[in-house]
Formats: C-alpha cells, sequence, structure tokens
C-alpha cells in the first residue's frame, strides 16, 4: 500500500493552492485530510480560526460525491455556501428558511451529483425523505460542526443532535469528522460514544490564539470608556457583549447618539430585525454590533478587529468563544474585558434562581474561575490555556495587558494591614463598602451606632481615595489572603494567609500596572503580522466592498482581511503576483484580479516614491500620501464598472446619494464609493450637492495640514460630525484639484 505522502500528498497541495490559494496549511489540518481521505473517522477539537472547515472543504473536492456538513448554526450556512462558490465550489444549504421548490431544487442538484458541500441542519436527519435520498446518492464524507452539542456534558446540549448516532449505522463505509472548539477530555469521550465514531483519530490542537491581544480594564462609566475605545479604533469591525437586553439597547443608543453605526442584537428583537441586523454588520455596513451571548456562535465574519465584553462573562468558556469570533483571518485583534466586582451579584442573581444546588454550586465556581482571571496579574494567555488544561511555555506572551504593560512590584503589606485589622476588629461580619468606609473615616450613622469610629483602624486610610482601596481589597481576595464568606450577604473573612500577612510573619506585594500599554499595533507588529500599506488598504476595502454589493455576499466572502493586507506589502501587478498571495484560488483570481490589480497599479503610479525595494519587504510601514493620475480628456484611463456608470446616469438626473442608493436597492456608503472612484477618473461631480461648503473647506484645510490622506485621522478630529463618506468624496476632490 502507498504511504500517505505518496497516495495524497500532491494532489492535495494542489487543491489547496488552486482552489483554496494558500501555499502551506494551518497545524493539524493536512493529518486531518489525509485521515479522512483515507476513509477514517476522526475527531478534532480545534479553536475558533484554526481552519476546520478546510479539513473537510478540500477533501469533498477531490472525492466524487457530496459531502454532508451538519451544523445548528443557520445564519451561518448561506455565508458558508457563498465563501464556497467564491472558491468554485458548487454547494448549497437546506434549512427551514427555505420554500418548498428551493428545497426540491437542491434534492434535484443533489440527484444528479451537482453538489459538492451539503450544509444542513441536525434536525433533517430525522426526515425519513431526506435519510431516504441520501441512501440513493453517493455520499464523500459526513462533518459535524459544533459537535459538543450531542453531549449533555457539553455547554450547548440539543436533543437533535442524537439523531447524528444514525449515520455510521446507515452508513458505515463513509469517514466521519466531527469537530468543536471547546470540549473537556469527558465530552470528547461522551460524543465519539454518542455519535458512535469507529476508532476515531484524535487531535487536540492547541486552545491558543497568538493573533488576539487580551486586555482588562477596570470598569467605570463603561458607555464612556467603550466610546473612547472606538474612537482610538475608527474603521474596524467588532462586537460589544452585554448581559442584558436592556443594557444592550442602552449602549447601542448611546453609540448611536455619539455618531457611531452600532446594531443592537438579542433575543427581545423580531427574526427579522435580528437578521436585517445581522447582515448589515456581515456587510461592513455597521461598524459594531452591541450583543447578548445569543449573537456570536452565528458568526463567520472574518474581519472582526475586537470584542469587548461590557460585563463579566459566566464562565472561563464563554468568554474563550466569545472572544474567538475576534481575528478569524489570522490578523491582530484585540479583546478587551471592562471588569468590575459589582457585576459579581447581578450574575450571583440568576445562580440562586438554579433549584439545583449542585448546580448552583458548581456555577459559582465557574465565576470566581473568571473572576480569578480578570483579577490576577498573570499572564491573560497562560491563565486562559491552563484552565483548558494546556501549558503556556513562555514567561511573557507578548500579546496582554500583564505581559506588554510596564509594571513593578510595589509592597503593599502596610496598607493591607489597615484593611485586614478593619475586618478583624468588626469581627469579620461586614462587606467591602463598609470595611473601606472605616479604612477612609466615613461619618455615616451605621459606623457611628456601631461605634466603629472608636476602633483603631478608623480613618487610617483617609490619605488615599476609595477607589485605591477598592482596589487593595480585590487585590487580597485575587492573592488568597482574605475571602468572600455568603451568598446574598457576602462579608470578608480573614484566610490563613491574611493573619500571617496581619501579624507581621509575610509581606505581600501587588503588579502596579500602568494605564498607558502599547497599542495592539505595536504589540503585535512582528515578522508574523508585519505593516501594511494603510492608504492603500483603504481604498483596496472600496474596491471589495463595491464587488461584495454587485455579488450580494458579505464583503470578506471576497477577500479576507488577511489577504487585502498581503496585497498592500507586496503591490502584485500581475496575474502571477496575484497568484502569490494568500487567499486567493484560481475562481478567485479569474473574477476578482483583474479588478485589484488596476487599483494596485493606479496607487503606485500616484506614489512613483513607492521603490521596487519598498513592494518587497514585508515589514515596511509605507504612509506615503497619494497624488492622483494626470487626467487629460475628463476621463482617467481607469475602467469603470457597469454598476459605477449606472451610479453616474443616476447622478446626472440630480438624485441625492440616498435617492440613487434607494433606487438601487445599495448602501449611501457605496454609492459614495461610487463617486468617490468616479472624482479619481475625472468625471465632472459636483460634491457640494452633498456636502456643505463650509464642512468642505474645513475637511480640506485639515487634509492640507496633515499632509497625509489617511482618513482615520480626519474622522476623529471632527469627533463623529464627519462622516467617513463625506471624508472620501471630499479627499477625492481635494486631489484630483491639486493635481490640475
Amino acid at each position: 500500500m502507498l504511504s500517505e505522502k505518496q497516495n495524497n500528498g500532491p494532489a492535495i497541495l494542489h487543491t489547496l493552492k488552486n482552489v483554496f490559494g494558500f501555499q502551506t496549511f494551518l497545524p493539524n489540518q493536512e493529518f486531518i485530510i489525509n485521515r479522512i481521505l483515507n476513509k477514517q473517522d476522526v475527531f478534532a477539537v480545534m479553536p475558533t480560526g484554526g481552519g476546520k472547515s478546510l479539513c473537510y472543504q478540500l477533501p469533498a473536492q477531490m472525492q466524487h460525491g457530496t459531502a454532508v456538513i451538519i451544523s445548528p448554526l443557520i445564519s451561518l450556512m448561506k455565508d458558508q455556501v457563498d465563501t464556497a462558490l467564491e472558491n468554485g465550489i458548487p454547494a448549497a444549504f437546506m434549512n427551514s428558511s427555505l420554500n418548498t421548490q428551493e428545497i426540491a431544487d437542491v434534492y434535484r442538484m443533489m440527484k444528479y451529483n451537482k453538489i459538492k458541500l451539503l450544509y444542513i441542519a441536525p434536525e433533517r436527519f430525522a426526515m425519513p425523505y431526506f435519510m431516504g435520498t441520501l441512501t440513493t446518492i453517493p455520499i464523500s464524507l459526513f462533518a459535524i460542526d459544533e459537535a459538543h452539542c450531542i453531549s449533555e456534558w457539553g455547554h450547548d446540549f440539543r436533543p437533535d443532535y442524537l439523531s447524528l448516532s444514525l449515520i455510521p449505522k446507515m452508513f458505515p463505509d463513509i469517514p466521519i469528522a466531527a469537530f468543536t472548539a471547546t470540549a473537556t477530555q469527558r465530552v470528547q469521550e461522551d460524543i465519539i460514544n454518542k455519535i458512535g465514531l469507529r476508532s476515531p483519530n484524535i487531535i487536540r490542537a492547541s486552545f491558543n490564539r497568538p493573533n488576539l491581544f487580551y486586555q482588562v480594564k477596570r470598569k467605570s462609566k463603561v458607555d464612556l470608556q467603550i466610546l473612547e475605545f472606538l474612537r482610538e479604533h475608527p474603521g474596524e469591525f467588532g462586537i460589544i457583549y452585554r448581559t442584558t437586553r436592556d443594557s444592550v439597547m442602552d449602549t447601542a443608543n448611546f453609540l448611536v447618539s455619539r455618531g457611531i453605526i452600532a446594531l443592537p442584537y438579542h433575543a427581545g428583537l423580531t427574526t427579522e430585525e435580528r437578521n436585517k441586523n445581522q447582515d448589515a454588520f456581515n456587510r461592513d455596513e455597521a461598524s459594531v454590533i452591541v450583543a447578548t451571548i445569543a449573537f456570536g456562535m452565528g458568526i463567520d465574519k472574518s474581519n472582526i478587529r475586537f470584542v469587548i465584553h461590557a460585563d463579566l462573562p459566566k464562565n472561563i468558556e464563554s468568554y474563550y468563544q466569545e472572544t474567538g469570533r475576534a481575528g478569524r483571518d489570522g490578523e491582530p485583534a484585540l479583546c478587551m474585558l471592562f471588569f468590575s466586582r459589582g457585576d459579581i451579584p447581578k450574575i450571583r442573581y440568576f445562580i440562586d434562581q438554579m433549584t439545583d444546588e449542585k448546580e448552583r454550586s458548581i456555577a459559582m465556581e465557574k465565576v470566581n474561575q473568571m473572576v480569578g482571571f480578570a483579577e490576577h496579574n498573570v499572564c491573560r494567555r497562560k491563565k486562559l490555556l491552563n484552565f483548558f488544561g494546556e501549558d503556556y511555555p513562555l514567561d511573557n506572551c507578548g500579546a496582554c495587558d500583564i505581559c506588554s504593560g510596564d509594571v513593578e512590584q510595589i509592597d503593599i503589606t502596610i496598607d493591607a494591614q489597615i484593611v485586614m485589622s478593619a475586618i478583624s476588629r468588626t469581627q469579620q461580619r461586614f462587606g467591602t463598602g463598609y470595611i473601606i468606609d472605616i479604612v477612609t473615616g466615613a461619618d455615616t450613622k451605621r459606623i457611628c451606632d456601631l461605634r466603629h469610629n472608636e476602633i483603631k483602624t478608623y480613618g487610617a486610610g483617609k490619605h488615599k481615595d476609595k477607589k485605591y482601596w477598592r482596589f487593595l481589597v480585590d487585590e487580597l481576595l485575587a492573592q488568597g489572603a482574605i475571602q468572600v464568606d455568603g451568598d446574598r450577604y457576602p462579608v470578608l473573612k480573614l484566610a490563613e494567609k491574611g493573619l500571617d500577612v496581619l501579624y507581621g510573619k509575610e509581606k505581600i506585594t501587588a503588579l502596579k500596572r500602568e494605564e498607558k500599554i502599547k497599542t495592539k499595533k505595536q504589540t503585535m507588529r512582528s515578522s508574523e503580522y508585519s505593516d501594511y500599506d494603510e492608504n492603500l488598504f483603504e481604498r483596496l476595502r472600496v474596491i471589495r466592498k463595491n464587488l461584495a454589493e454587485e455579488q450580494q455576499v458579505p464583503p470578506f466572502v471576497i477577500f479576507s482581511d488577511k489577504t487585502l493586507h498581503e496585497m498592500c506589502r507586496y503591490y502584485p501587478v500581475s496575474l502571477s503576483d496575484m497568484r502569490k498571495i494568500s487567499g486567493i484560488g484560481n475562481a478567485k483570481l479569474d473574477r476578482y484580479g483583474e479588478y485589484f490589480i488596476g487599483e494596485i497599479q493606479s496607487y503606485l503610479n500616484d506614489n512613483p516614491a513607492i521603490s521596487f525595494a519598498d513592494r518587497q519587504s514585508a515589514n515596511k510601514t509605507i504612509r506615503i500620501p497619494p497624488r492622483p493620475p494626470l487626467v487629460k480628456g475628463g476621463r482617467g484611463d481607469f475602467k469603470i464598472s457597469e454598476t459605477v456608470e449606472k451610479t453616474y446616469e443616476l447622478y446626472k438626473k440630480g438624485f441625492s446619494i440616498g435617492h440613487i442608493a434607494k433606487q438601487r436597492n445599495l448602501t449611501q456608503s457605496t454609492i459614495a464609493g461610487h463617486l468617490e472612484r468616479l472624482i479619481q477618473n475625472g468625471y465632472d461631480i459636483d460634491i457640494d450637492r452633498f456636502i456643505d461648503r463650509l464642512k468642505r473647506h474645513k475637511i480640506e484645510e485639515l487634509f492640507l495640514k496633515l499632509q497625509d490622506w489617511n482618513l482615520s485621522p480626519v474622522i476623529e478630529h471632527f469627533s463623529g460630525t464627519v462622516s467617513y463618506e463625506e471624508a472620501r468624496l471630499v479627499r477625492a476632490f481635494l486631489l484630483r484639484r491639486t493635481s490640475e
């Protein structure tokens, strides 16, 4: 028998490059693909962004027949099918969103072997007609996504998954691959037994996501903190998680009032509203989605650059899965948690509603683990991976606030003794707020009634504010010097370690962390995440968005941010150059290559200072203000697409941007992009029809003052009163005017 490499290797690599546009595999992918091609079952625990879809799409493309992919996430299926179709792989989905005729069409394509990938919901396996149809067509493999749903020990058990145990019985010769992002050993064994996998090859990938930067900040006026964060990350897309529906709506409304395009998502909205908001986010029409945990699992958007938790997650599994939505394309992304101990009672309230005492105890233990992650001043990555039983080998990950911040050890022994003395002298019967009031010398009726204003520690800490003493109590809790006792009315108690500190037998220190740490881009720029030409990236994003709207798919389906970033490092100006860019297979090269090559070549013409050496560098930051091409005869050499010409015809009829967008069923952002392209190419566009002249002059003055054509500083300077669309049109107008 031939070896795996001789048997499958050359064909696998050929398919990887020509269909998917990749030169190399991510860890574990090639192993899994080989096993599937050799008709063996597989069980794989792979983190979000680990490339599991390639593990079944590639062997499906190589084999005769249809691969059946079972997924509980109806909202994901269309994006996954669109992505496959863009790569030239025949694909379809079958779920409750289709009408009778559409389902009949899918059955017909299956019958005539015209589908390589069929995405279905698990409940379809309970339908005799569907199962009967599967037995009449050639099946290449079964892939079970979110496989933890079959286990009652998993965090998202779904009874519909139990019917999947029929697969190995009815299709004994067809390989089954089961995938999940999180599974303990207990859940793993349960999944294998429930499905009936046959001597499966087991793969447990690393839970480490090296492109994610983890940060925790103390929570105070969280909506303002979120707004400040968003203004530091203009033009980036992200998710903000809140615990309740009301907090989702409050945060979304607050951000909208401050000029941020933010949409809500929670179970209280109608299905139509949720789908509409998710679709707008997927299509880059809204930069932010504010959501409860009802949102997230059904997201395949690859260019999410940040995930914010504005409230404490209920457990580390949820936190890991929700942060895993960021950076699916492998590019740097930031995970921010705003933490306050004030969130703990809110979670405890819901836990108290549980009738089973054991369940309550387990849930509270998970909350405490999450609190430990937020409070302990140790590497976030190491703490997270340790939870999943994985040892992170480095002392400094370089990609969390602890490892990247300016830190120093400070001795807090004396202040700790003040707090613990107050706890001891009040017989360990009071909570944090009351102890801090004693330490700071608060003149309250309760303190006077209990005569605690007479104890030695009263007012001993009035030289520092309450915020500092809150930090100190949190630090003592985190280090196990004191502990909280009681659920409904928690009080502070001294632990054994605390007694040693109180009586001078042991010293205690804390990490003093400066608030100002390196930014995400500074900390994560390396050979792996090298800088790219940000001006070119903005231009390519416009091209991508216009093409996506024409194809009626999300922009990330056309090309990921990672692919665009690579274009903005190497400046490909031929099809052979473009073929070397990661993520561009033959189908996408044929369909979109010329559009992006044309834009890149024009950009290089605009910027003759970019040398050939610059174009070969993967580590050079280039921020050269572009110059427009010289325009003769009123038209440039750019190829204007048919869709842009249609916008121009409507413009000539005097329609506004909003009217054109409505008539063409496109967004105003897309229409503005068309107008920008027309201006760049010498078409006679009067932007004073769309922008107040005084505002236009102010924007022009700032561009000239900055000597930089990047939009972000302009948007930030005007604090949201100037839109990206307005800035883009003024920039295009100014560039053309200065070239004439």
